[in-house]
Formats: structure tokens, C-alpha cells, sequence
């Protein structure tokens, strides 16, 4: 992996973060881009080194999915097995969801397969197999109707 896809990686990874965040503490969103520049973004916290993150792509996936979280959701709710909604899902599972989402919306740059990718890794780091799976079935009925 080179090195601007290392730094992408942990940008989805520190979205996903970031979006929970908001999600949980209804923090601001310019305090929160804030906190993540100067405290999280390739920083040391208890004694683990988070990785460099394009912090340019980091910014477009949090404010995208902040500004576009209706259509996003509107978009992976009809993906969800008859009877589900977003709010039967974990909290973490959604983000991971909209962030993939997003980038599958607004990120012509990234390939629909890179992306799916990317946000089923993201998925391993928080749950088991089933999950990850369940987040790369989604995320692929999601492009074949935003992506041509």
C-alpha cells in the first residue's frame, strides 16, 4: 500500500470516528474538525500512533456526510432488509454506512470497488466477519444505483 492510500485509510477510519462522535455528543462541526487537526490526526493518544490521515479527505467525507445525511440515510435505509431501519443498527455500523455511502455519491476519484473495500476494512477493525460482510453488500447495492 503507498503512501497516499495509507493516509486515505486512516482519514475513512478518523471519519467514521469523527461521525460518531457527532452522532453521540452532538459536537459542533467546526470544533470537531478542530479537535481532530490539532488532537487526533496522526497524533500519539495513550500510547498508540495514529496514522497520518489526508486530512483534506478526511474534512470532505465528515462535512459531506454532515451536509447530506438525509439522502445518505434516505439511500441506505431502502438498502436494509424489509422490517430494519437505521435505528435498529449500531451506532458505529451507521457511520461506517454513511461514510461509505458518501464517498460512493461524491468521490467519482475513488473506484466504487476501492471504496466498498476500504469501509469493509474500516468495518473489521469494529466488528466480526458477518458485519464486514454486511457492510460490503450494502455498500454494493448502494453504487450499483449511484454508480453507473
Amino acid at each position: 500500500m503507498n503512501a497516499r492510500s495509507k493516509s486515505r485509510s486512516a482519514a475513512r477510519l478518523a471519519a467514521v470516528q469523527a461521525l460518531y462522535q457527532i452522532d453521540m455528543e452532538k459536537t459542533p462541526l467546526a470544533r470537531l474538525l478542530d479537535e481532530f487537526h490539532q488532537h487526533r490526526l496522526g497524533r500519539e493518544i495513550e500510547d498508540a500512533q495514529y496514522a497520518d490521515a489526508e486530512v483534506a479527505f478526511f474534512d470532505d467525507i465528515v462535512t459531506g456526510v454532515d451536509s447530506r445525511r438525509d439522502e445518505i440515510d434516505t439511500l441506505v435505509s431502502a438498502k436494509l432488509a424489509e422490517g430494519w431501519s437505521l435505528s435498529r443498527l449500531d451506532r458505529t455500523m451507521i457511520q461506517i454506512l454513511r461514510a461509505g455511502t458518501y464517498e460512493l455519491l461524491a468521490r467519482a476519484d475513488v473506484p466504487k470497488a476501492a471504496a466498498i473495500s476500504e469501509y469493509v476494512d474500516v468495518a473489521h477493525a469494529f466488528f466480526e466477519e458477518r458485519e464486514a460482510k454486511f457492510v460490503n453488500g450494502l455498500l454494493d447495492a448502494i453504487a450499483k444505483d449511484v454508480r453507473a
